[in-house]
């Protein structure tokens, strides 16, 4: 039975967390004039957990956050012309080439001959599609899970909806929180190949019990495949 190699998408085939950094810089920028980096920060970040529940993962629910946050750090003072600058932020970023991670693209074609290739990522449907589809990675992949939450649930049902067993699937993704953990909860196994950038939201604040590899990058990933097949 061929073994089945789940890749996270977002920061770990191509580049993403970069171009929140981006406009989130452009976001303080804005707003510098009402109150200091760190508070903007901090504020925003709690508009969208606040959001989570309401417009899910993504760079739509992110934009809506900004606006909300603008307009409260703002005493709703911010004008249309702040607002409009706020919606074009969110456009340029769905506007952003999708740039695959070194190595990526000959690593999948490689892989792909030993093993059923699949992405699970979390986000916006049309979104995550669209990248996809701009990323020229697509046609590596048998199968593709975009869901709302990347939890030990989302996983469970993931592998019984493809019939695949837990010792027969390893996830590999940059996130310790979604693509990890959960995984080995299962008894599956996970790769960990962490992106420069890591969301607040992503970041595991205890101490992780649980051994796993992490790899520098994805060119790394065949030689510890093949260290570590069974």
């Amino acid at each position: 039975m061929m073994r089945t190699l789940a890749f996270d998408a977002d920061d770990t085939l191509w580049h993403n967390e970069t171009y929140y950094a981006e406009t989130q810089e452009a976001f303080r920028a804005l707003l510098r004039p009402f109150h200091d980096d760190a508070w903007i920060d901090a504020r925003l970040h709690d508009t969208e957990m606040r959001n989570l529940g309401h417009y899910g993962y993504g760079i739509k629910g992110f934009t809506l956050s900004m606006i909300e946050t603008a307009l409260e750090l703002t005493e709703d003072r911010l004008d249309g012309a702040g607002i409009r600058q706020v919606v074009e932020l969110g456009k340029a970023m769905l506007a952003k080439p999708v740039e695959p991670l070194p190595g990526v693209a000959e690593v999948l074609q490689q892989l792909a001959r030993s093993f059923d290739l699949m992405v699970i990522t979390k986000g916006d449907l049309f979104d995550q599609e669209t990248k996809l589809a701009k990323s020229g990675l697509g046609g590596h992949f048998s199968k593709i899970e975009i869901v709302s939450e990347k939890d030990e649930a989302a996983y469970v049902a993931i592998l019984d909806r493809h019939d695949i067993a837990p010792d027969a699937f390893t996830m590999v993704g940059n996130s310790v929180k979604s693509d990890i953990l959960p995984v080995l909860a299962l008894g599956a196994r996970a790769v960990h190949i962490p992106y420069h950038l890591t969301w607040a939201h992503e970041v595991v604040a205890e101490p992780v019990e649980s051994p796993f590899p992490v790899l520098d990058s994805i060119r790394d990933l065949p030689a510890w495949l093949a260290a570590h097949s069974s």
